[in-house]
Protein backbone atom coordinates (compact mmCIF):
# COMPACT_ATOMS: atom_id res chain seq x y z
CA UNK A 1 0.00 0.00 0.00
CA UNK A 2 1.71 3.52 -1.44
CA UNK A 3 0.95 6.62 0.51
CA UNK A 4 1.72 9.84 -0.63
CA UNK A 5 1.98 13.14 2.35
CA UNK A 6 -1.48 14.15 0.98
CA UNK A 7 -3.20 10.68 0.69
CA UNK A 8 -5.48 9.46 3.44
CA UNK A 9 -5.36 6.27 4.86
CA UNK A 10 -6.24 3.73 7.28
CA UNK A 11 -4.05 2.30 10.04
CA UNK A 12 -5.66 -1.74 11.14
CA UNK A 13 -6.24 -3.06 14.02
CA UNK A 14 -3.59 -5.58 15.02
CA UNK A 15 -4.44 -9.20 14.54
CA UNK A 16 -5.52 -10.86 17.68
CA UNK A 17 -3.14 -14.52 16.62
CA UNK A 18 -1.42 -16.62 18.57
CA UNK A 19 1.38 -14.34 18.81
CA UNK A 20 -0.65 -12.01 20.54
CA UNK A 21 -2.67 -14.02 22.84
CA UNK A 22 0.68 -15.82 23.95
CA UNK A 23 2.42 -12.34 25.08
CA UNK A 24 -0.91 -10.76 26.13
CA UNK A 25 -1.01 -6.94 27.34
CA UNK A 26 -0.23 -7.38 31.01
CA UNK A 27 -3.03 -4.75 31.62
CA UNK A 28 -5.74 -7.31 29.56
CA UNK A 29 -7.84 -8.90 32.02
CA UNK A 30 -9.16 -12.32 32.39
CA UNK A 31 -12.58 -13.84 32.88
CA UNK A 32 -13.56 -16.60 35.02
CA UNK A 33 -16.12 -19.10 34.36
CA UNK A 34 -19.23 -18.04 33.86
CA UNK A 35 -21.11 -17.01 36.00
CA UNK A 36 -18.30 -16.08 38.57
CA UNK A 37 -17.01 -12.55 39.50
CA UNK A 38 -14.41 -10.85 36.82
CA UNK A 39 -10.84 -10.63 37.89
CA UNK A 40 -7.87 -8.90 36.70
CA UNK A 41 -4.70 -10.69 36.18
CA UNK A 42 -1.80 -8.77 36.08
CA UNK A 43 1.95 -9.91 35.22
CA UNK A 44 4.49 -8.09 36.81
CA UNK A 45 6.66 -5.67 34.41
CA UNK A 46 9.41 -3.16 35.57
CA UNK A 47 9.29 0.13 34.29
CA UNK A 48 12.60 1.17 36.42
CA UNK A 49 14.41 2.06 33.51
CA UNK A 50 11.71 4.28 31.98
CA UNK A 51 11.46 5.92 35.36
CA UNK A 52 14.92 6.62 35.01
CA UNK A 53 14.80 8.05 31.46
CA UNK A 54 11.92 10.16 32.28
CA UNK A 55 13.25 11.39 35.29
CA UNK A 56 14.54 15.27 35.20
CA UNK A 57 17.92 14.29 36.91
CA UNK A 58 18.62 11.84 33.59
CA UNK A 59 21.60 13.48 31.61
CA UNK A 60 20.66 15.61 29.01
CA UNK A 61 23.22 14.26 26.39
CA UNK A 62 21.99 10.48 27.15
CA UNK A 63 18.59 11.28 26.53
CA UNK A 64 19.33 12.56 23.20
CA UNK A 65 21.18 9.40 22.00
CA UNK A 66 17.74 7.47 23.47
CA UNK A 67 15.22 9.53 21.51
CA UNK A 68 17.06 11.39 19.15
CA UNK A 69 16.22 14.78 20.42
CA UNK A 70 16.39 17.11 23.21
CA UNK A 71 13.77 17.23 26.40
CA UNK A 72 12.43 20.04 24.40
CA UNK A 73 11.34 18.91 21.35
CA UNK A 74 10.45 15.44 22.58
CA UNK A 75 8.03 17.78 25.05
CA UNK A 76 6.55 20.25 22.28
CA UNK A 77 5.95 16.72 20.94
CA UNK A 78 3.94 15.42 23.62
CA UNK A 79 1.71 18.47 24.50
CA UNK A 80 0.67 18.13 20.30
CA UNK A 81 -0.15 15.01 20.55
CA UNK A 82 -1.56 15.22 23.77
CA UNK A 83 -5.33 15.13 23.11
CA UNK A 84 -5.20 12.60 20.29
CA UNK A 85 -3.55 9.90 22.16
CA UNK A 86 -4.72 10.40 25.95
CA UNK A 87 -6.54 7.67 27.09
CA UNK A 88 -9.20 7.88 30.01
CA UNK A 89 -8.70 5.51 33.29
CA UNK A 90 -10.71 2.74 33.76
CA UNK A 91 -12.22 1.12 36.62
CA UNK A 92 -9.54 -1.85 35.86
CA UNK A 93 -6.29 -0.29 35.24
CA UNK A 94 -4.70 3.76 34.70
CA UNK A 95 -4.29 4.54 31.43
CA UNK A 96 -0.87 4.72 30.02
CA UNK A 97 0.82 8.69 30.63
CA UNK A 98 1.28 10.41 27.52
CA UNK A 99 5.03 11.13 27.54
CA UNK A 100 5.19 7.27 27.96
CA UNK A 101 3.15 6.31 24.83
CA UNK A 102 5.11 9.10 23.03
CA UNK A 103 8.36 7.58 24.23
CA UNK A 104 7.51 4.42 23.64
CA UNK A 105 6.84 5.31 19.74
CA UNK A 106 10.05 7.03 19.42
CA UNK A 107 12.37 5.13 20.98
CA UNK A 108 11.15 2.20 18.49
CA UNK A 109 11.83 4.47 15.50
CA UNK A 110 15.13 5.67 16.85
CA UNK A 111 16.84 2.13 18.02
CA UNK A 112 15.08 -0.30 15.84
CA UNK A 113 14.55 -2.73 18.60
CA UNK A 114 12.46 -5.93 18.81
CA UNK A 115 8.93 -5.22 20.25
CA UNK A 116 10.01 -7.85 22.87
CA UNK A 117 12.90 -4.99 23.98
CA UNK A 118 10.27 -2.33 23.80
CA UNK A 119 8.79 -4.10 26.24
CA UNK A 120 11.07 -4.98 28.46
CA UNK A 121 12.81 -1.33 28.69
CA UNK A 122 9.16 0.26 29.28
CA UNK A 123 7.34 -2.20 31.59
CA UNK A 124 4.70 -2.61 29.13
CA UNK A 125 3.17 -6.02 27.04
CA UNK A 126 4.42 -6.37 23.87
CA UNK A 127 1.08 -6.36 21.72
CA UNK A 128 0.40 -2.99 24.29
CA UNK A 129 3.85 -1.29 22.95
CA UNK A 130 3.12 -2.87 19.31
CA UNK A 131 -0.64 -0.96 19.48
CA UNK A 132 1.02 2.27 21.17
CA UNK A 133 3.52 2.33 18.04
CA UNK A 134 0.55 2.30 15.67
CA UNK A 135 -1.48 4.73 17.54
CA UNK A 136 0.83 7.64 17.96
CA UNK A 137 2.28 7.04 14.85
CA UNK A 138 -1.26 7.56 13.20
CA UNK A 139 -1.46 10.56 15.49
CA UNK A 140 1.64 12.24 13.83
CA UNK A 141 0.47 11.94 10.53
CA UNK A 142 -2.27 13.53 11.41
CA UNK A 143 -1.62 16.04 13.61
CA UNK A 144 1.95 16.95 13.45
CA UNK A 145 2.15 16.34 9.43
CA UNK A 146 -0.60 19.37 8.18
CA UNK A 147 1.89 21.54 10.45
CA UNK A 148 5.57 20.01 9.69
CA UNK A 149 5.95 17.80 5.85
CA UNK A 150 3.40 19.83 3.65
CA UNK A 151 4.25 21.52 -0.01
CA UNK A 152 5.55 25.04 0.59
CA UNK A 153 2.91 28.07 0.21
CA UNK A 154 3.95 31.00 -2.27
CA UNK A 155 6.26 32.45 0.02
CA UNK A 156 7.93 29.31 1.44
CA UNK A 157 8.56 28.47 -2.18
CA UNK A 158 10.08 31.86 -3.07
CA UNK A 159 12.35 30.96 -0.29
CA UNK A 160 13.64 27.90 -1.08
CA UNK A 161 14.14 28.89 -4.73
CA UNK A 162 16.59 31.82 -3.31
CA UNK A 163 17.85 29.18 -1.16
CA UNK A 164 19.34 26.62 -3.63
CA UNK A 165 20.25 29.58 -6.13
CA UNK A 166 22.21 31.38 -3.71
CA UNK A 167 23.77 27.71 -3.14
CA UNK A 168 23.85 26.50 -6.84
CA UNK A 169 23.54 29.09 -9.32
CA UNK A 170 20.48 27.32 -10.56
CA UNK A 171 17.48 29.85 -10.63
CA UNK A 172 13.66 28.39 -9.95
CA UNK A 173 15.10 25.37 -8.14
CA UNK A 174 11.90 24.55 -5.68
CA UNK A 175 13.52 20.71 -4.22
CA UNK A 176 15.34 18.24 -4.57
CA UNK A 177 14.55 14.70 -4.87
CA UNK A 178 16.15 11.23 -3.96
CA UNK A 179 14.56 7.66 -3.68
CA UNK A 180 16.06 5.33 -1.16
CA UNK A 181 14.76 1.55 -0.40
CA UNK A 182 13.60 1.05 3.23
CA UNK A 183 13.99 -3.46 4.17
CA UNK A 184 11.20 -5.73 5.03
CA UNK A 185 11.30 -9.51 5.55
CA UNK A 186 9.45 -10.94 2.96
CA UNK A 187 5.87 -10.44 2.17
CA UNK A 188 3.43 -13.15 2.50
CA UNK A 189 1.79 -11.88 -0.88
CA UNK A 190 3.13 -10.21 -4.03
CA UNK A 191 6.79 -11.04 -3.14
CA UNK A 192 8.18 -10.91 -6.27
CA UNK A 193 7.07 -7.21 -6.51
CA UNK A 194 8.96 -6.53 -3.54
CA UNK A 195 12.08 -8.62 -4.19
CA UNK A 196 15.16 -5.47 -4.73
CA UNK A 197 17.14 -7.35 -7.26
CA UNK A 198 20.22 -4.97 -6.79
CA UNK A 199 20.96 -5.12 -3.35
CA UNK A 200 20.10 -8.62 -3.73
CA UNK A 201 23.25 -8.94 -6.05
CA UNK A 202 25.17 -6.20 -4.18
CA UNK A 203 25.18 -7.70 -0.88
CA UNK A 204 25.00 -11.30 -1.29
CA UNK A 205 21.46 -11.47 0.67
CA UNK A 206 17.97 -11.73 -0.49
CA UNK A 207 16.73 -8.06 0.04
CA UNK A 208 13.45 -7.17 0.13
CA UNK A 209 12.38 -3.71 0.42
CA UNK A 210 9.75 -0.80 -0.06
CA UNK A 211 10.14 2.68 -1.32
CA UNK A 212 10.37 6.19 -0.05
CA UNK A 213 10.71 8.76 -2.37
CA UNK A 214 11.26 12.44 -1.09
CA UNK A 215 11.34 16.14 -2.05
CA UNK A 216 13.69 18.23 0.44
CA UNK A 217 14.42 21.84 0.74
CA UNK A 218 17.92 23.61 0.95
CA UNK A 219 18.17 22.58 5.05
CA UNK A 220 16.90 19.17 4.37
CA UNK A 221 13.48 19.53 5.51
CA UNK A 222 10.95 17.33 3.50
CA UNK A 223 8.36 19.17 1.79
CA UNK A 224 6.55 15.88 -0.35
CA UNK A 225 7.46 12.00 0.27
CA UNK A 226 5.86 9.17 -1.70
CA UNK A 227 5.87 5.90 0.46
CA UNK A 228 5.68 2.22 0.05
CA UNK A 229 5.52 0.91 -3.33
CA UNK A 230 7.38 -2.42 -4.19
CA UNK A 231 11.44 -2.40 -4.29
CA UNK A 232 11.01 -3.95 -7.66
CA UNK A 233 9.74 -0.85 -8.68
CA UNK A 234 12.43 2.03 -10.28
CA UNK A 235 13.08 5.91 -9.30
CA UNK A 236 11.20 6.79 -12.89
CA UNK A 237 7.98 4.30 -12.34
CA UNK A 238 7.89 5.42 -8.65
CA UNK A 239 7.78 9.23 -9.44
CA UNK A 240 5.01 8.20 -11.98
CA UNK A 241 2.52 7.00 -9.34
CA UNK A 242 3.40 9.88 -6.81
CA UNK A 243 1.31 13.20 -6.00
CA UNK A 244 4.10 15.16 -7.05
CA UNK A 245 4.04 14.19 -10.56
CA UNK A 246 0.19 14.26 -10.57
CA UNK A 247 0.67 17.99 -9.29
CA UNK A 248 3.29 18.88 -11.70
CA UNK A 249 1.30 17.28 -15.15
CA UNK A 250 -1.58 19.81 -13.65
CA UNK A 251 0.51 22.69 -14.24
CA UNK A 252 1.53 23.40 -10.03
CA UNK A 253 5.29 23.97 -11.00
CA UNK A 254 5.12 26.46 -13.97
CA UNK A 255 8.42 27.95 -13.55
CA UNK A 256 9.78 25.80 -10.82
CA UNK A 257 12.48 22.94 -11.48
CA UNK A 258 12.96 19.66 -9.33
CA UNK A 259 16.20 18.60 -9.10
CA UNK A 260 16.96 14.75 -9.30
CA UNK A 261 20.04 12.00 -10.14
CA UNK A 262 20.48 9.96 -13.13
CA UNK A 263 17.43 7.83 -12.42
CA UNK A 264 14.89 10.27 -13.44
CA UNK A 265 14.04 11.49 -16.65
CA UNK A 266 14.14 15.22 -17.95
CA UNK A 267 10.91 16.79 -18.16
CA UNK A 268 9.73 20.15 -18.34
CA UNK A 269 10.17 20.35 -14.37
CA UNK A 270 12.41 17.63 -13.40
CA UNK A 271 16.14 18.85 -13.84
CA UNK A 272 18.79 16.11 -14.24
CA UNK A 273 22.47 15.83 -15.07
CA UNK A 274 23.54 15.18 -18.34
CA UNK A 275 24.41 11.16 -18.91
CA UNK A 276 25.86 10.71 -22.49
CA UNK A 277 29.73 10.36 -22.74
CA UNK A 278 32.17 13.12 -24.05
CA UNK A 279 31.08 16.44 -22.00
CA UNK A 280 31.38 19.99 -22.99
CA UNK A 281 33.11 21.74 -19.99
CA UNK A 282 29.70 23.36 -19.61
CA UNK A 283 27.86 19.76 -19.53
CA UNK A 284 30.74 19.19 -16.46
CA UNK A 285 29.93 21.97 -14.77
CA UNK A 286 26.48 22.07 -14.80
CA UNK A 287 26.92 18.25 -13.79
CA UNK A 288 28.56 19.65 -10.90
CA UNK A 289 25.74 22.26 -9.65
CA UNK A 290 23.27 19.32 -10.23
CA UNK A 291 25.26 17.06 -8.23
CA UNK A 292 25.81 19.68 -5.07
CA UNK A 293 21.77 20.27 -4.90
CA UNK A 294 21.47 16.37 -5.13
CA UNK A 295 23.48 16.40 -2.53
CA UNK A 296 21.52 17.89 -0.27
CA UNK A 297 18.72 15.19 -0.50
CA UNK A 298 21.01 12.44 -0.37
CA UNK A 299 22.56 14.54 2.94
CA UNK A 300 18.82 14.88 4.48
CA UNK A 301 17.74 10.79 3.62
CA UNK A 302 21.13 9.93 5.35
CA UNK A 303 20.17 11.65 8.45
CA UNK A 304 16.74 10.33 8.18
CA UNK A 305 17.59 6.97 8.49
CA UNK A 306 20.49 7.71 11.14
CA UNK A 307 17.98 8.84 13.64
CA UNK A 308 15.39 6.21 12.91
CA UNK A 309 17.29 3.15 13.25
CA UNK A 310 14.13 0.87 12.35
CA UNK A 311 14.53 2.67 8.45
CA UNK A 312 17.76 0.58 7.94
CA UNK A 313 16.49 -2.54 9.61
CA UNK A 314 14.29 -5.45 8.29
CA UNK A 315 10.85 -4.72 10.08
CA UNK A 316 8.60 -7.67 11.26
CA UNK A 317 5.54 -4.47 10.68
CA UNK A 318 2.70 -5.60 8.24
CA UNK A 319 3.10 -3.77 5.09
CA UNK A 320 -0.46 -1.96 5.29
CA UNK A 321 1.16 -0.20 8.43
CA UNK A 322 4.43 0.57 6.76
CA UNK A 323 3.44 3.83 5.62
CA UNK A 324 2.08 5.31 8.36
CA UNK A 325 5.19 4.17 10.19
CA UNK A 326 7.42 5.81 7.51
CA UNK A 327 5.70 8.41 6.93
CA UNK A 328 5.59 9.24 11.21
CA UNK A 329 9.77 9.36 10.36
CA UNK A 330 9.47 11.63 7.72
CA UNK A 331 7.41 14.01 10.22
CA UNK A 332 9.71 13.77 13.09
CA UNK A 333 13.00 13.77 10.83
CA UNK A 334 11.56 17.51 9.34
CA UNK A 335 10.70 18.73 13.29
CA UNK A 336 14.37 17.38 14.66
CA UNK A 337 15.59 19.77 11.67
CA UNK A 338 13.70 22.69 11.92
CA UNK A 339 14.82 22.38 16.00
CA UNK A 340 18.47 22.37 14.85
CA UNK A 341 18.42 18.82 16.63
CA UNK A 342 21.82 17.68 15.21
CA UNK A 343 22.70 14.20 14.89
CA UNK A 344 25.64 11.85 16.73
CA UNK A 345 28.77 11.87 14.42
CA UNK A 346 28.55 8.06 15.82
CA UNK A 347 24.93 7.66 13.84
CA UNK A 348 26.48 9.19 10.41
CA UNK A 349 26.89 6.66 7.49
CA UNK A 350 27.65 6.03 3.86
CA UNK A 351 24.20 5.93 2.22
CA UNK A 352 23.91 4.46 -1.00
CA UNK A 353 21.17 3.80 -3.80
CA UNK A 354 21.28 2.19 -6.89
CA UNK A 355 20.60 4.42 -9.78
CA UNK A 356 18.41 2.32 -12.71
CA UNK A 357 18.64 4.67 -15.82
CA UNK A 358 15.12 5.11 -17.08
CA UNK A 359 13.46 4.18 -20.12
CA UNK A 360 13.36 7.33 -21.73
CA UNK A 361 15.87 9.68 -20.37
CA UNK A 362 14.60 12.81 -22.21
CA UNK A 363 10.74 13.56 -22.21
CA UNK A 364 10.64 16.96 -23.26
CA UNK A 365 12.96 18.83 -25.90
CA UNK A 366 11.78 22.31 -24.57
CA UNK A 367 13.74 21.03 -21.43
CA UNK A 368 16.93 19.92 -23.31
CA UNK A 369 16.81 23.14 -24.68
CA UNK A 370 16.61 25.33 -20.89
CA UNK A 371 19.12 22.54 -19.42
CA UNK A 372 21.45 23.53 -21.95
CA UNK A 373 20.61 27.40 -21.85
CA UNK A 374 21.45 26.97 -17.67
CA UNK A 375 24.79 24.82 -18.02
CA UNK A 376 26.19 27.94 -20.63
CA UNK A 377 24.53 30.24 -18.16
CA UNK A 378 26.68 28.64 -14.96
CA UNK A 379 29.53 28.64 -17.01
CA UNK A 380 29.86 31.85 -18.66
CA UNK A 381 28.91 33.86 -15.73
CA UNK A 382 31.55 32.09 -13.44
CA UNK A 383 28.89 30.33 -11.13
CA UNK A 384 30.22 26.94 -12.24
CA UNK A 385 33.45 24.80 -10.71
CA UNK A 386 36.49 26.22 -10.85
CA UNK A 387 38.07 22.88 -12.90
CA UNK A 388 36.96 24.54 -15.74
CA UNK A 389 37.64 27.91 -16.12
Amino acid sequence: MAFNNNTQYQTPNPEMDLYSLLNRDPEESTSAAAGQQRRLWVKTRSKAWWEHVSSPDYPDEEFRKAFRMGRATFDMICTELEAAVTKKDTTLRQAIPVRQRVAVCIWRLATGEALREVSRRFGLGISTCHKLILEVCAAIRAVLMPKFLQWPDPARAAAIRAGFEAASGIPGVGGAIYTTHIPIIAPKVSVAAYFNKRHTERNQKTTYSVTLQGVVDPNGVFTDICVGWPGSMTNEHVLQKSVLCQRALAGALADTWVVGNSAFPLTDWLLVPYAHQNLTWSQHAFNEKVGEVQEVAKEAFMRLKARWSCLRKRTEMKLLDLPVVLGACCVLHNICEIRNEGIAPELRFELFDDLIAPDDPIRSPEAVHARDQIAHKLLHHNLAGTNFQ
